[in-house]
């Protein structure tokens, strides 16, 4: 997909989410509370993908963003019988 037409192609998905929130005060209650629902999905995927893209970030780098190399280092002996 070229950037051009991944460009309209968000415009369009843009301008039908802005036609669909001026339509939304003259809705009936079951298609607003879809809308809720949809739009709150929407939002906990992103910030679930947030989450996780720190969480990752934090466990291979530490606070200065130096990675941590001493946590890597640890290795597991055998038993001795």
């Amino acid at each position: 997909m070229s950037s051009d037409s991944f460009l309209k192609e968000m415009q369009t998905i843009g301008e039908k989410f802005l036609l669909k929130l001026q339509k939304l005060p003259k809705a009936d209650p079951v298609e607003i509370v879809s809308f809720c629902v949809v739009l709150l999905f929407i939002v906990t995927v992103l910030v679930l993908m947030i989450i996780a893209c720190s969480c990752c970030c934090y466990s291979c780098c530490s606070c200065d963003g130096r990675p941590d190399h001493r946590r890597r280092k640890i290795r597991v002996r055998p038993d001795a019988h």
